[in-house]
This record gives C-alpha cells, structure tokens and sequence, in this order.
C-alpha cells in the first residue's frame, strides 16, 4: 500500500495566549491558534488582505516550552501535521481539523524588540580598551550570530580566494 504525505508548516502570530491543560493520565497538551495573513487580487484586480485562524495543538515537553515561551501577538514557526477528531455535543457530530505541531520555532525575542545589540555596545564601551578602538569594532549580535564591523576599508579584490 502506498504511503501518503500529512505535512504542514506555518508561520504566523498567536491570536491568543497558549492553554497548558494536563490529561489526567499526566501528559501536558497545549493549544493555541494562529492568524495567517495573505494577499490576493480580486476580480476587479485590486489586492485584497485576508486572514485565516489555524489550530494548533502540542504535547509533551513541546507544550511545556511553548506554554512557557508564547504569548499572544508573538510570531512563531509550526511544522506538523495535519489532524482530524470528532465528537457528539448536544446531540450533534462535531468536528474538527487541527495541526499537531511537532515542532514550534519561536521567531521573535520575547520582549518585542531585540535588546542585544544595544547591551552588546554597552559592554565594549565600558571595557578597558579606549574608546576610539570601541567605535571602530562595533560586535552587533543577531539570533545567537555575531558579526563583527571593521569599518570602512576597502575590500582588496586580490585578497579573495576564488
């Protein structure tokens, strides 16, 4: 029998703070939900926005990390699958299409705004080295990536190896 592919990755902010929930064997499981927006042209040709809201739900450690870390208006990563459940409430089949994320990738720092590059300044300015050489090598860090400025030499094209 031939094997089918359930596959999803979103990207997008929360719509709402992640629910942390135990099941009463003990497993931690977290929902949330996404707003994914997009543009379009209608049939008159101009762009339209729309937004779509996306379910997710995690379990395990995830659902601990992202309960702890997320919070509404936070941009994150979701790769998963695609799941589907249903069940009767009040007399009615309900039913319901969710991702189960197996992994979340927190996109932005959890303050709103990266505060590294300026702490980073800071300490080289306060270090021993005197203040000229501090302004010349600016270290600016970027998502655990530090790129170093040495100002603006120019660039000997003999110097590159290939």
């Amino acid at each position: 029998m031939a094997r089918s592919l359930n596959q999803v990755t979103l990207m997008g902010n929360l719509t709402r703070d992640p629910e942390l929930r135990q099941t009463p064997n003990g497993q931690n499981v977290t929902s949330f939900s996404l707003a994914l927006n997009r543009s379009y042209r209608d049939s008159n040709g101009e762009w339209q926005e729309a937004t779509d809201y996306i379910d997710i739900v995690c379990w395990g450690p995830l659902a601990e990390r992202v309960a702890q870390y997320l919070s509404k208006g936070r941009r994150c990563l979701v790769q998963g699958r695609l799941q589907s459940r249903s069940w009767e409430q009040d007399g009615q089949k309900r039913s319901k299409v969710e991702v189960l994320a197996a992994d979340v990738t927190f996109l932005d720092s959890r303050g709103g705004d990266d505060q590294s590059s300026t702490s980073e300044e800071a300490s080289a300015a306060t270090n021993d080295e005197p203040k000229a050489k501090a302004k010349a090598t600016k270290k600016v860090k970027e998502k655990d990536v530090v790129i170093e400025d040495i100002g603006d030499e120019p660039i000997n094209l003999d110097d590159i190896p290939f």
